[in-house]
């Protein structure tokens, strides 16, 4: 019967969640990595749109960043007391966004939300703030009904999930040794799908290289006076895809089931036709099952690149950027899962279950540090894209989710 009131007095909310959204569209919370001062303009409007739900305890974690103009990047969270304080339902999403892209391909600006239909459009929209709203509409319509959780809940919003987290979940699980504890349940609504069904408790490693190949320089009309770079890192972008075969395990825990070794980012070498590059840089973004070990993964990358150092007559340097072995997984029975698949069945009749997939989450920061954390949101899937949106039902419905999770866990 609880349960009935809140999800009722959610049903009437729809109208807040969009202004809630209108709202932090406006704000462009993008880090100094991404062109942006920061998320502090964002942390202001949630400091002051939080007192209205006269949180318990409030704490900031600001981690230091002089690249900013406030100088710090912001971490807020907010524990409201439940009936037992032994353990803590939280929820934590992140503020900050990534750039919009080319505008060309945006049908409007994507600072100002857009409504159309069951659709809202902005950057943002979906990459958090659709399950930081929902998180906060879940408190407050717990709140309006007069209902006490059975255990704290607690909501936290960070800084710097786009580009690394080290401002963010990794500064505050390192400044505050002990502020989550393993029994606390955890959820991270930032990666799932359309209907809900996919609790993430594991994800694959991350590998991101860049490579740098160095030929010689010349006039294209006389190329024996040179080193084409640019053939040479189409021979070793072709002989990067053997990774395939050699590493070639699947796993039907993940979607997709295998790991993925894919050349993505290029630099601009010559601006001119008639000129034979000597330098092009490019990038290769892998996705790798955890059965493997990244080491094996970068020398079997260093023998390819002698081999193809020796077939073209270039140098090439390669390294990583970023090199993350898979934090371990969530076990699919403990509690924070169980509870998710009771909500989700709770709310919308389907049957949510435990899997894995192959992007990242901040959730691995939880993992490491020994504390179960569970990624689930339902998730339309047009996060960093033009046009991202998110749909009223899904906000609504993650609402719904959290409300359930605060009051039955």
């Amino acid at each position: 019967m609880s349960f009935q009131r809140i999800s009722a007095r959610l049903d009437q909310m729809v109208p807040e969640m969009i202004e809630w959204q209108r709202r932090l569209t406006a704000i462009p919370a993008l880090g100094p990595d991404n062109g942006g001062d920061g998320e502090e303009e964002k942390a202001r409007f949630l400091r002051e749109a939080m007192k209205a739900l006269r949180p318990d305890e409030t704490h900031e974690i600001n981690a230091p960043d002089k690249r900013v103009s406030c100088g710090f990047r912001p971490n807020l969270a907010y524990i409201w007391k439940g009936s037992d304080s032994s353990r803590k339902i939280w929820v934590l999403t992140h503020m900050d966004i990534v750039p919009p892209g080319e505008l060309r391909l945006w049908d409007g600006d994507p600072y100002v939300l857009r409504v159309a239909g069951d659709r809202i459009h902005g950057r943002g929209v979906e990459d958090n703030q659709h399950d930081l709203v929902s998180s906060v509409m879940g408190v407050k319509a717990l709140l309006d009904e007069g209902l006490r959780p059975k255990y704290d809940v607690g909501l936290m919003f960070v800084s710097d999930e786009e580009t690394g987290s080290r401002y963010g979940l990794k500064y505050v699980l390192e400044e505050r040794p002990g502020f989550f504890k393993d029994h606390d349940l955890i959820v991270v609504p930032d990666m799932g799908n359309e209907e809900g069904t996919l609790v993430e408790v594991a994800e694959k490693s991350m590998l991101w290289m860049r490579f740098r190949v160095l030929g010689k320089q010349c006039h294209a009309s006389t190329p024996a006076n040179g080193v084409n770079s640019l053939k040479a890192a189409a021979g070793l972008i072709l002989a990067l895809d053997r990774l395939h075969s050699i590493f070639s395990d699947r796993d039907p825990v993940f979607d997709p089931p295998e790991s993925t070794f894919e050349c993505t980012k290029k630099e601009a070498n010559v601006p001119n036709v008639n000129t034979i590059p000597g330098e092009d840089v490019f990038y290769m973004d892998s996705r790798i099952l955890p059965g493997y070990d990244l080491k094996d993964i970068l020398e079997e990358v260093d023998r390819i690149r002698l081999e193809t150092e020796a077939k073209y007559g270039v140098t090439i340097e390669a390294g990583p950027v970023m090199n993350d072995q898979a934090a371990p997984p969530t076990d699919p029975a403990s509690p924070v899962v169980l509870s998710l698949v009771e909500a989700v069945k709770a709310v919308t009749g389907t049957n949510a279950a435990p899997g894995g997939v192959g992007g990242g989450t901040v959730a691995a920061f939880f993992r490491r540090a020994g504390l179960p954390a569970a990624v689930w949101c339902t998730s339309n899937d047009t996060a960093h894209q033009p046009n991202e949106y998110c749909t009223l039902n899904s906000m609504l419905t993650d609402a719904k989710v959290f409300a359930h999770l605060f009051l039955n866990p």
